[in-house]
């Protein structure tokens, strides 16, 4: 069985976001473990309004036939990736909890750590 796989997530830019997605969904569908844990701008990635859904590389990216934001992100939640906003991040940002989208939960950096274990971590 492969280790599990968690992702950290410094960066608002949607570029760095999507690829986030991208590699997580990839991971999950090949039936690893992730955790994709966004902290400070990247909190963003989880925001309910999807504000990162409305860049206009969103528009680029569907003309080329890539999916968006929304779509990976609606992946990654059936895929059963455990999505992380921290807590501090999210302070940081001045970026209250309940502006997030269902099932992502609120926690620390000691909380990703524990759920990757010995397994590898990317930060984007």
């Amino acid at each position: 069985m492969a280790p599990p796989l968690g992702i950290l997530l410094l960066s608002g830019e949607h570029e760095r976001a999507h690829y986030a997605l991208v590699l997580a969904t990839g991971a999950a569908a090949l039936g690893r473990e992730v955790t994709l844990f966004a902290t400070n701008a990247g909190c963003r990635l989880f925001l309910a309004g999807q504000p990162l859904a409305a860049e206009p590389r969103e528009a680029l990216l569907a003309g080329r036939g890539v999916a968006g934001i929304a779509t990976l992100l609606d992946a990654a939640a059936e895929l059963g990736i455990r999505r992380i906003a921290c807590e501090a991040g999210l302070r940081a940002e001045a970026i209250p909890a309940a502006e997030l989208l269902p099932g992502v939960e609120v926690a620390g950096v000691v909380t990703f750590l524990g759920a990757v274990g010995e397994g590898q971590i990317v930060s984007i």
